[in-house]
């Protein structure tokens, strides 16, 4: 039977995560290793500076305290499930991760940290907060065909799933990233005792969701599986870098 070591970055009893955890372990052992709380936006982040504690509910799903996402597939893969997982699942997020979200996304760190460690990873995201069932239905397809015919490509399986009924599903659309523009907005708040207070402001407006976007294939209706990659060393760029270096000469000689 399959072992799905799965995580997310919404916290251990989000609506999302126990409604995924639930479908697939009608079919697969599943074992939950999530963050205590919402660590949405926590990104790749790992915690070096204390040791963290783990919290195991009544289920048997496992809250890392204070732990990022990153942590709690680092610890669920290295030490807490044995025998050691086959695959890492994150999600299901509240909201999408599309475009220039995956930079930040905790959903998104958390199967990035599996594929680190040698697993095959799925990040999955629902385009809204309501039709969960639509996207665990959808993973749950996921899983079995990867189960049948498996993925040898080494990458990172990004789903965001529209918000409807999984009836009204139009299929799947292999996609890339899109692109927003610039988040530009801070909330500011003066507390009573004249100390300034910030909040993030939301997201910027779609820049770049062309046809083969994952913005577009969420917006007509399909989910969108967008492959992600661990290395991001841009090696179009490296001839460009060393022809640079040779133009600079020796200014910048150490």
């Amino acid at each position: 039977m399959l072992r799905i070591l799965l995580s997310n970055d919404d916290g251990v009893t989000a609506p999302g995560i126990q409604t995924l955890a639930a479908t697939l372990r009608k079919h697969y052992h599943v074992q939950v290793v999530a963050p205590d709380r919402n660590r949405s936006g926590a990104s790749n982040s790992l915690t070096l500076d204390r040791p963290l504690r783990i919290n195991t509910l009544k289920n048997g799903d496992m809250a890392v305290q204070e732990g990022t996402p990153t942590d709690c597939v680092y610890l669920g893969v290295n030490n807490l499930v044995r025998p050691r997982p086959d695959i890492v699942v994150s999600g299901i997020n509240c909201g999408p991760n599309l475009g220039d979200d995956v930079i930040y996304s905790g959903t998104v760190a958390a199967a990035m940290e599996g594929r680190h460690l040698g697993l095959p990873a799925l990040a999955v995201s629902l385009n809204g907060e309501e039709h969960y069932e639509t996207a665990a239905e959808v993973t749950l397809r996921l899983l079995t065909m990867l189960q049948a015919f498996p993925l040898r490509a080494g990458n990172i399986l990004n789903i965001n799933v529209p918000d409807i009924p999984i009836e009204q599903i139009k299929g799947f659309r292999v996609t890339r990233c899109g692109s927003r523009c610039a988040a530009e907005e801070v909330y500011a708040l003066e507390d009573p005792k004249g100390s300034m207070l910030y909040w993030i402001g939301p997201p910027g407006e779609k820049h770049d969701a062309g046809p083969d976007t994952d913005f577009a294939a969420v917006e007509e209706g399909f989910v969108s599986i967008t492959p992600l990659q661990v290395d991001l060393t841009a090696y179009k760029a490296q001839e460009l870098i060393n022809d640079w270096l040779k133009k600079v000469g020796d200014i910048g000689e150490c």
